[in-house]
């Protein structure tokens, strides 16, 4: 049967056999509300929000997970199903913290809007609540039962979309309580920090660690120079903050919002973005050409060595020795342009605004010190410029365009890709090309390695060596990669591994999108063609072509893998246990 035929409030609708009654109901836009559904991630009808009558059914039945069948006559506003909504909510909220003023969710929550839609103004059901465990010894995530629903999606996403699984659902009935095992902390388990629970949450009960305190402080101090960096991923999301679509590019506003906040100098990640390709690029080349250990794999998402380190630390000879793009700058910073400002590296505070919140972990690692300090002193996500800036009251629609300071300011198209899956292989094969043949690349787009799909694949022909490359995103897709590649299935040169779905522009510090509005977009894709259309955009589009990079060579740091560049650029990994 090709077809089924049913009725939804009296409209007659064709559908694809296997079609939930949720999904066609919203193509026909008939809006039925959900909770604990995400969709392809929590589809489990658990919250019973979304249930609809059935004509010929004795109970109300959950749509999310109802097929249609031929003939089926489903009416989704009858008073019954009105009535039974309402009271499962209130129920919700009965066992809820309600402190809504002052949750970081609010307004932007899924529960605070369904009671709105839904006319709830009292607690009809007040009675105990659960015990609740407050968590915030993650330098990354904390966690707060308090204002958990029992939704389990951030169970299906550290399960399904991220393979790492440290939380579950834990106890039975009132006691239950979603938490890593033995109610664990979530630093004391293999969690990787990089916040998709926080991005699959429907209300406040997860959320990135807050440390814009910190850098109003910093501000504050007249003894500190206060720099700041911007990732790539943020210029294609920070408009989303001030009621921008999801894709708007605010990469000019950018400038002008952080020197408003005080900082004293704005930079950008992409520089060294484009100083990342040049030293990851010559390793492989250097791998490749003098028997190296093969696949080389990127070293830029903070989350995906940290699962590494954890799951698979037979790969840690096989990742490139590379710092990501922030760990570089923060490097630098304190160390070449110190020097070349005649600034004491001991009062410069480095800020890092970041799409992820394993940055606020990476920049903990004991590695990351390179220049005698911590080489970055915080990390702020998305979402913590976008309160800082509010805090303020500077709108980013209503900023002049401004530029980025020279010279860490200065960066190429290669650099901005960085921010969408595929983007860090791109902009390495722009440049290995370039350097082994010594030719201009005429066409520089490589879209054998664009795109959403989990696992990519392509030979590209570099100098008349064949050289097989692998894109990832998300580690249940990172875990297909490396397995083939232990079973000796696979014969890789090089591998991009991206944590998070999408690459950084769906990092677990980007703003909030509600189900509903992740089944009218798909927000990653839509950032990641953002990302692309800036690339296109920039005068310079190749790493090597940046003319701050070849000055900072030239004046500092000498060749690509040499001797300063390793002291400062270059790092390890280490072999972690699952649970401490």
């Amino acid at each position: 049967m090709d077809k089924v035929t049913l009725t939804i409030d009296g409209q007659r609708v064709e559908a694809a056999p296997g079609s939930t009654v949720l999904e066609v109901a919203r193509k026909i836009g008939i809006h039925i509300p959900t909770l604990c559904y995400l969709k392809d991630i929590n589809e489990i009808g658990a919250c019973r929000m979304c249930i609809v009558e059935v004509k010929g059914a004795k109970t109300l039945q959950t749509s999310c997970v109802l097929p249609v069948s031929e003939g089926m006559e489903i009416i989704t506003n009858s008073p019954a199903v009105r009535e039974s909504r309402k009271f499962v909510l209130e129920l919700l909220l009965s066992d809820h913290n309600v402190e809504c003023p002052t949750c970081v969710r609010n307004l932007n929550c899924e529960l605070q809007k369904l009671s709105e839609e839904l006319g709830i103004k009292s607690i009809r059901y007040p009675g105990e609540k659960h015990r609740s465990i407050f968590d915030d010894f993650s330098p990354s995530i904390v966690r707060d039962t308090s204002k958990c629903i029992l939704c389990h999606r951030c169970i299906s996403t550290c399960h399904d979309i991220q393979g790492v699984g440290v939380i579950a659902s834990n106890f039975r009935g009132f006691h239950t309580v979603i938490s890593p095992v033995y109610n664990m902390s979530l630093a004391e388990t293999p969690c990787v920090n990089c916040g998709q629970c926080i991005i699959s949450c429907p209300v406040g009960a997860l959320k990135e660690k807050d440390d814009t305190h910190k850098v109003w402080q910093a501000l504050a101090d007249p003894d500190k120079f206060v720099v700041v960096q911007t990732a790539p991923a943020l210029r294609v999301s920070l408009g989303e903050e001030f009621g921008k679509k999801p894709g708007a590019v605010v990469t000019k506003q950018l400038p002008t919002a952080l020197r408003k906040l005080g900082f004293d100098k704005v930079f950008d990640t992409d520089f060294t973005a484009d100083l990342t390709i040049l030293e990851e690029g010559s390793e492989f080349l250097d791998r490749l050409q003098n028997g190296g250990k093969l696949p080389l794999m990127t070293s830029c998402s903070p989350g995906w060595i940290k699962f590494c380190e954890h799951y698979y630390p037979e790969f840690l000879e096989n990742l490139s020795t590379c710092k990501s793009p922030q760990q570089m700058f923060g490097a630098l910073v304190k160390t070449f342009y110190a020097e070349k400002m005649g600034l004491d590296p001991s009062k410069i505070f480095s800020v890092s605004i970041m799409p992820c919140t394993a940055k606020k972990y990476e920049c903990l690692r004991p590695e990351m010190n390179s220049s005698g300090y911590q080489d970055v002193d915080v990390v702020l996500t998305t979402r913590e410029l976008s309160r800082m800036l509010k805090e303020a009251g500077v709108d980013v629609n209503k900023l002049p365009e401004g530029e980025f300071d020279e010279p860490l300011g200065i960066s190429t198209g290669a650099a901005a890709i960085f921010g969408a899956t595929g983007g860090v292989m791109e902009a390495a094969l722009r440049t290995i090309y370039e350097i082994v043949t010594g030719k201009e690349l005429e066409n520089i787009d490589f879209s054998e390695v664009r795109g959403v799909e989990g696992v990519k694949e392509a030979t590209i022909d570099v100098g008349g060596t064949k050289v097989n490359v692998a894109v990832a995103h998300s580690l249940s897709n990172a875990r297909k990669v490396l397995d083939r590649v232990k079973n000796g299935k696979a014969d890789y040169h090089f591998i991009e591994i991206m944590c998070c779905p999408g690459g950084c522009v769906g990092g677990g510090g980007q703003p909030l999108l509600s189900s509903d509005e992740r089944w009218e977009i798909d927000y990653r894709e839509t950032r990641g063609n953002a990302i692309y259309r800036v690339d296109q955009s920039m005068p310079l589009r190749k790493s090597h072509k940046n003319p701050a990079v070849q000055a900072l060579y030239k004046e500092y740091l000498g060749t690509p893998l040499g001797q300063k560049s390793h002291q400062l650029l270059h790092t390890h990994y280490t072999k972690r246990p699952l649970y401490t």
